[in-house]
């Protein structure tokens, strides 16, 4: 926030009237200047890449720990299919400003997620003993923002979806838009990322690209993504910095919009969360700086 002033004497103020400042002075300004940055970092938690991935199973309840387990990226690596190959890019699509907002034919506004590489979730799963018709997964950020698929999207996905990936690694950085980094987590700073593989049935460039047609033709409707409640955009269920997956034996029954508190001891930091007071309690605390330095 930019704090003007027209007080021209302090502006101009000359260097032998601060030398007068007794040594209490100084302290108090800096206490003081202290206190304002404070009050500009304490409602907002710096974005980090995940690295470890806590999976919990719940009984039909929506309550009752079934099954719970913390895997890391490189466990993953090692014991579970790798999915991509570090060359080959997957996209995803934004949402469609002018003409038909489902462009069938993938035309506009690709987001590039990189050359990536990282597990399937039907075999995370799997791995907590599998999922049945009815059930749901949900895919959790750091921050609460979550997507949740049934039984079929996640282990009869069609091709033009792709399977669900949890993706950990970047071998390429897209040549345009947003970058995300190189390399495994944390390098890789959009990781861990969810990352649907489409195949290149329906793209005109032999792209992998999962498309707001696709998301239509594949996902049913309550899974799907649109920007302001208006635009379909498959980029917005491409959640990055995710930290949890959660099977709900029997279908989540909670608000599918609702941010969800954490279960993980999680070695990720919430991504950026603004509190109410600190737009004003930054310029309350430069305004005393500012009347301590006039005295």
């Amino acid at each position: 926030m930019t704090v003007y002033s027209d007080s021209e004497p302090d502006i101009h103020q000359t260097s032998s009237a601060r030398t007068r400042r007794s040594p209490a002075s100084w302290l108090m300004i800096a206490l003081l200047a202290a206190l304002c940055c404070a009050a500009f970092s304490v409602g907002t938690v710096t974005a980090a890449p995940t690295t470890a991935l806590n999976i919990t199973v719940f009984a039909p309840d929506g309550v009752t720990v079934v099954n719970q387990t913390t895997l890391t990226y490189q466990w993953m690596e090692q014991h579970l299919p790798v999915m991509g190959d570090g060359t080959t890019h997957y996209y995803h699509q934004g949402p469609v400003f002018s003409g038909d907002k489902w462009d069938p034919n993938e035309t506009v506004n690709y987001k590039d997620r990189g050359a990536v590489k990282g597990t399937a979730i039907r075999d995370l799963c799997a791995l907590m003993g599998g999922i049945s018709p009815g059930d749901d997964v949900m895919i959790a950020a750091v921050d609460g923002y979550h997507v949740q698929y049934g039984y079929e999207t996640i282990e009869n996905p069609q091709p033009r979806l792709g399977p669900l990936v949890i993706t950990w690694y970047n071998g390429e950085n897209p040549a345009v838009g947003e970058k995300e980094g190189v390399g495994y987590v944390p390098d890789y700073y959009n990781g861990m990322r969810l990352v649907f593989m489409a195949d290149a049935s329906t793209n005109p460039q032999g792209l992998h690209v999962f498309g707001n047609a696709d998301m239509k033709e594949a996902l049913p409707e309550d899974a799907q993504y649109f920007y302001n409640d208006q635009l379909p955009s498959t980029s917005g269920v491409s959640v990055k910095w995710i930290s949890e997956l959660r099977i709900y034996q029997g279908g989540f029954k909670g608000d599918r919009s609702a941010p969800v508190k954490s279960l993980s001891n999680a070695t990720a930091v919430p991504t950026t969360q603004k509190s109410p007071v600190p737009w004003m309690t930054a310029p309350v605390g430069l305004l005393l700086v500012l009347l301590f330095w006039r005295r």
